[in-house]
């Protein structure tokens, strides 16, 4: 049975370690904040020029003028900070930021990502990704494994490079890989879903990847 989104972003939040400095990308990566382990202390940080994010608010609870980069509505806490977006991004293309959490529509065996535009379709813009791709010391993918049907992991992108070589790990509804980096090209399989088979994963994923 797969992972659910909440069971993904619970397996998400147990890369962070305590004192690090986190950004998180739309959709599913968001409910990271809403999961974070207990007993560490960490620093939610926005392109748009907020550190110290709280956890999403319920509904009724919005306050439509406190938002993320991906305008959505956010909490505060006592030691958030607000400042400009050009500070923002000089965090992270400064290396300050410990771990990005981020969604995809593809990434290749290689750790190359895509994430920001299909051709022939309007996007709003990349956003922050190229900055933190390059700027961030750890790069997280999370991601439903298919679309459509069709693989996301795969040998080579099809789409538009967000970045070359910049994912650390992925983790999908089915399972988590690492980018084997330095030594044989592929991913490695580290965990499956319960009830989801090597063969199962083989079938929806083009990259080459190996057991560990």
């Amino acid at each position: 049975m797969p992972w659910t989104r909440e069971e993904m972003a619970i397996k998400a939040a147990s890369e962070l370690e305590d004192g690090w400095y986190v950004n998180l990308g739309i959709g599913i990566p968001t409910l990271v904040a809403n999961n974070l382990p207990s007993g560490i202390s960490i620093q939610l940080q926005s392109e748009n020029g907020m550190l110290g994010m709280g956890p999403f608010p319920y509904e009724g609870e919005e306050d439509a003028d406190l938002i993320n980069a991906g305008k959505q509505t956010v909490t505060t806490l006592p030691t958030t900070s607000f400042f400009s977006s050009s500070d923002s991004f000089a965090m992270i293309r400064g290396g300050h930021i410990d771990i990005s959490i981020l969604g995809a529509m593809q990434v290749s065996e290689q750790g190359d990502l895509a994430n920001w535009s299909i051709p022939g379709k309007m996007v709003k813009g990349m956003g922050g990704a190229m900055d933190l791709v390059a700027g961030v010391k750890r790069v997280v993918i999370l991601m439903e494994h298919t679309a459509k049907g069709e693989p996301k992991l795969l040998k080579q992108c099809t789409l538009p490079l967000t970045g070359k070589g910049v994912v650390s790990k992925i983790i999908t509804d089915l399972a988590v890989f690492e980018v084997n980096k330095g030594g044989t090209p592929g991913l490695v399989l580290l965990e499956h879903a319960p009830d989801v088979t090597i063969e199962q994963i083989k079938a929806q994923t083009e990259a080459e990847f190996f057991v560990r």
